[in-house]
């Protein structure tokens, strides 16, 4: 006989839910492996066991659909669907297969030394000022930088990828008035989005340009080319200048952390991952059932959407030990951060590279990073971030 899965009266999309989301999580992860949310008739997976199955089944639990509160079989999209977030094989297969033909190793490996430099030039700016915004001077400004270079996409007008890419994850959730606000910002900016996402816009050689090399090679289609490289910019900014920016939180929090880091700089790496374990930039995913299936002893039928808890499975105390410390010597692998199976985020190497480097960079010449004041927090449906942080460092 089928458990009857607990129901809780929580909204996760709500300001309250959103500011301080650890509490709701450890509720939904003790209620049991799957819990009702009667609010928006859905259901919710939290635990680690639960999200990482969900994540690795995408026969079960389509991806097609959407990935967020709308069902696409239902009501048409806001947008052409990503070919890699909102598809699944065989289309997905074939439109993956062409981006990660371009963010090879040996690409990301050509990437690096340009990378570092501007990193370093970024550490010489704030260390002359001392007291920064993380956000705007590093978390921000590192990414913008150096990540629409590597697309091929020219300087003017780059202002418009952050606002754009958050009224995209803000449309994950409901019509909230956290996606109203977006949208208006975001909605004049959609003409230049696409026009930057032609092949003429795109530098010549540059991975925007690779992929309309695998159309050129008959991968994917020229229309197709463009919705990728939509895709690269759209998800390829606002969660990596989140993912440093809760890095810098986490660490700046765990004073302790920083002194080993800036000890042993070569932990950068592993630094950010667990840092983004702690801190998911991504908070929550949609999947949608492809037919009935039983979660943890109770049936959830066919067509019923299932929210993952990214965040709450990457704290579960199940999984990890003292999962609320940061702790930057942790084998952090098989956090669900980027994702897991066939949709695990494609542009996760590029986005740990950044990671990597500017941590690194500033490990190496900074002693200490410490509070000047209190952060002002970034709200959004789908992402957990920052939009101010005041630190002050101080140097080695």
């Amino acid at each position: 006989m089928s458990a009857t899965a607990p129901t809780l009266d929580l909204d996760p999309f709500s300001t309250e839910f959103l500011t301080d989301p650890y509490p709701g999580h450890a509720r939904m992860r003790d209620a049991g492996p799957v819990v009702r949310l009667e609010r928006y008739g859905i259901w919710a997976v939290s635990r680690h066991a639960e999200v990482f199955a969900t994540l690795n089944d995408w026969q079960t639990f389509c991806s097609s659909a959407g990935v967020g509160l709308s069902d696409f079989r239902k009501e048409p999209p806001w947008r052409p669907p990503s070919l890699l977030l909102e598809a699944d094989p065989p289309l997905h297969s074939r439109t993956r297969g062409a981006i990660v033909g371009v963010l090879s190793r040996s690409t990301l490996n050509g990437l690096r030394a340009g990378f570092e430099a501007a990193a370093e030039r970024l550490v010489d700016g704030v260390l002359e000022r001392g007291c920064i915004d993380g956000i705007a001077d590093v978390a921000r400004a590192f990414p913008m930088s150096v990540f629409p270079d590597a697309i091929g996409i020219d300087a003017d007008g780059r202002e418009n990828l952050l606002p754009y890419g958050d009224m995209a994850f803000n449309a994950f959730g409901p019509r909230n008035e956290l996606f109203q606000r977006a949208f208006a910002r975001a909605e004049p900016v959609g003409a230049f989005i696409a026009s930057r996402c032609r092949r003429e816009s795109l530098r010549p050689g540059s991975l925007g340009a690779q992929v309309f090399a695998a159309a050129d090679a008959g991968t994917v289609s020229e229309h197709e080319a463009a919705l990728l490289v939509r895709s690269l910019l759209t998800a390829g900014i606002d969660t990596t200048v989140h993912g440093i920016g809760n890095a810098l939180v986490a660490l700046a929090r765990f004073p302790g952390e920083w002194a080993r880091l800036h000890a042993e700089p070569v932990r950068a790496r592993n630094a950010f991952d667990e840092a983004v374990r702690l801190e998911s930039p991504v908070q929550t995913f949609f999947r949608t059932t492809t037919r009935a299936v039983e979660i943890g002893g109770t049936t959830v039928g066919e067509g019923e959407k299932v929210l993952m808890f990214l965040a709450s499975a990457n704290r579960d105390p199940r999984r990890w030990l003292e999962p609320d410390r940061l702790d930057i010597t942790r084998n952090a692998t098989g956090h669900v951060a980027f994702g897991a199976g066939i949709h695990g985020c494609v542009g996760q190497m590029i986005a740990r590279l950044e990671g990597e480097i500017v941590l690194g960079a500033l490990a190496r010449r900074v002693r200490a990073i410490e509070p000047d004041g209190a952060p002002v927090q970034h709200l959004n449906n789908t992402l957990r971030g920052w939009s101010r942080l005041p630190l002050r460092l101080k140097a080695a």
